[in-house]
């Protein structure tokens, strides 16, 4: 507790030093390249993680409330491109008895790539961590699947929240002679919702992805600086796909997965990034914050 509140005081006094700091262990870190590669694997885990979730999940939801949930909230993750991610999905599930034990295990495979890599591009920003303890082998083989499983249930409890505010969004009452309908607190609820789980997902990753004993202080910070970035850039992206961007000129029948490979690739800098913070944060009182970070070699 004294730590923190001396790492608070810090970074409250110096501002510009700490974020100059961030940015330069960042760019030491190769962030941009660990980005890269975050993005890339999670391109290629989305599709499966998601179908493996919502057939285990359409056995106790309907299917077509779970979509509209999945696609609300894939607005978050692929400004814009949501629309087209949910009719592959749907257009697979239609078809799902075409699924077997080897096209099941290969999802199983990819849809967990994404996460392995993330643990590795952890283990860089957090070397600090790795050196005083590293971790077994086989909890790093087990945590993708436990996050598949949280995630899951993620989705389904926010299935049932959802639900039950878009009934409430299509009611009014009536007030001083007036009748006030309750839409507007439905989707002003429904996006507090959003942000709300976005920061809890992003501590989470923080708290588990990352080798050593995490602090939930510290997770929470990443997890607010990450969100807090992400939603700025968010609605630009929904905004820029929407009126200028000419993507689909350039690119044509790619434009779904180059315009999801951005964003992914912009998210995972802000996962990455939120990382640092903790990892500079952590730092506080161990060595002089004028120190040049140890630049990793590739």
């Amino acid at each position: 507790m004294h730590d923190f509140g001396r790492q608070a005081a810090y970074v409250v006094t110096h501002p510009r030093a700490f974020t100059m700091r961030v940015l330069r262990a960042f760019r030491a870190n190769q962030g941009l390249l660990l980005s890269g590669a975050v993005a890339y694997y999670t391109l290629l885990s989305i599709v499966p993680l998601l179908i493996l979730i919502l057939i285990a999940l359409s056995r106790i939801i309907d299917q077509g409330q779970l979509l509209a949930t999945l696609g609300r909230y894939l607005e978050w993750v692929t400004p814009g491109q949501s629309e087209a991610v949910i009719g592959e999905l749907a257009s697979f599930l239609d078809h799902r008895e075409v699924m077997g034990w080897v096209l099941l295990a290969t999802m199983l495979f990819f849809s967990t790539l994404a996460f392995t890599v993330l643990e590795n591009a952890m283990s860089v920003i957090f070397l600090h961590r790795v050196v005083v303890r590293r971790r077994h082998f086989l909890v790093s083989a087990v945590i993708p699947y436990c996050y598949i499983v949280f995630l899951g249930m993620g989705l389904l409890l926010m299935t049932l929240v959802s639900g039950s505010l878009q009934a409430v969004g299509a009611d009014s009452v009536d007030f001083l002679g007036r009748n006030w309908s309750l839409s507007g607190a439905s989707g002003a609820l429904l996006y507090a919702l959003g942000v709300f789980g976005e920061i809890f997902v992003l501590t989470s990753i923080y708290l588990i992805m990352p080798v050593g004993r995490p602090s939930w202080r510290h997770a929470l910070i990443g997890g607010i600086t990450a969100t807090f970035l992400w939603e700025i850039t968010r609605h630009f992206l929904v905004w820029y796909f929407g009126t200028l961007s000419q993507i689909r000129v350039v690119y044509g029948s790619l434009t779904t997965s180059i315009a999801v490979l951005l964003s992914f690739e912009i998210a995972a800098t802000f996962l990455l990034f939120g990382a640092q913070v903790i990892a500079e944060y952590e730092r506080i009182g161990t060595q002089d914050p004028s120190a040049a970070p140890e630049p990793l070699l590739t």
